[in-house]
């Protein structure tokens, strides 16, 4: 969790945690209490909505200069009695630890607040079950978050699908799987359904999702490297002249959910291409600044772009 309070003085700097009950909020946020980094001159609001089996020791509180608040439920945290509740306390910051029954969709901040930094835990444990039973509100909870830590992942042999399972959901957060000794590194070149050793890497559509997240964030593995895939076009006056993008619908959450995957593509055909229309591509692939990414991402240069048959069905995670 970064600190660095430096900033404007007229927001109040809120730090949301969340995740469902029993996933290790309590002792991550003591934890990050704890760190130097994450010391402050003056006073910390706590707001905790959920009480689980770990508590916060009145001696670490008092060290932290931390103020505590507890929520029994979602209807009380009006941005009324939020703006009260910073006026009687008076704190540099604000952390709140969200119930991960609650959706959290519904909570409004005051004006003045901002969501600085957002974090979600998860016990790999259980991830199945609340994938089954309460997908939209698992999405609602990850879905803006910086960074994801997946703990518990001991003895868990897919971590690639769970990692796809959530990156659809979170595309621009970091995701970290965690066991008993540490971090794990979950996907290696072997698992992936194509050879990215190959002179092309050929993706089917059923790789499409696997390789679109992987390329987002190994850039090592795909630099340099030459791609072939069928996508539907998506033309905008907003690109550049000779850019379109080639991609698919993926369903991230359910079918209210759809959002569209592809990666920016400079190709010499662009301005003959149709929206909507399927084309197979072959591309070479750098990372490059683009403006969609807030930062540099996968931009391809195609070799070739022609006619395909559409693909039927969406991408699924």
């Amino acid at each position: 969790m970064s600190n660095t309070l430096t900033m404007e003085d007229d927001f109040m700097p809120v730090f949301l945690i969340n995740g469902f009950l029993e996933s290790g909020k309590t002792q991550f946020l003591k934890f990050t209490m704890e760190q130097d980094y994450f010391k402050a001159e003056g006073k910390t609001l706590l707001i905790v909505c959920e009480e689980g089996e770990s508590e916060y020791e009145e001696d670490l509180l008092k060290r932290t200069q931390t103020e505590t608040v507890y929520i029994d439920r979602q209807d009380q945290l009006s941005t009324e009695y939020l703006v009260e509740l910073e006026l009687l306390h008076n704190p540099e910051r604000i952390l709140i630890e969200w119930n991960g029954m609650w959706n959290l969709d519904e909570l409004k901040l005051p004006s003045d607040w901002k969501v600085y930094q957002q974090i979600s835990l998860i016990d790999m444990s259980t991830f199945d079950l609340y994938v089954a039973n309460m997908k939209s509100l698992l999405y609602s909870m990850v879905r803006n978050s910086e960074l994801i830590i997946c703990n518990r992942c001991d003895g868990i042999e897919d971590l690639s699908g769970y990692r796809r399972t959530l990156k659809a959901m979170c595309l621009k957060g970091e995701i970290i799987f965690e066991g008993s000794t540490g971090e794990i590194n979950e996907i290696s070149e072997e698992d992936l359904p194509y050879d990215v050793k190959a002179d092309v890497i050929r993706i089917t559509p059923e790789a499409y999702g696997i390789w679109y997240l992987d390329c987002m964030e190994r850039q090592e593995r795909y630099e340099g490297k030459t791609v072939e895939f069928t996508g539907m076009v998506l033309k905008s006056p907003e690109f550049p002249k000779n850019y379109f993008v080639p991609g698919r619908m993926a369903m991230t959450c359910c079918e209210d959910d759809m959002t569209f995957m592809g990666f920016i593509t400079k190709s010499r055909e662009a301005k003959d291409l149709e929206t909507k229309k399927w084309v197979r591509v072959r591309a070479k692939i750098a990372y490059e600044f683009w403006k969609d990414y807030d930062g540099e991402g996968p931009v391809l240069y195609a070799d070739s772009v022609v006619p395909a048959e559409p693909i039927k069905g969406v991408v699924q995670f």
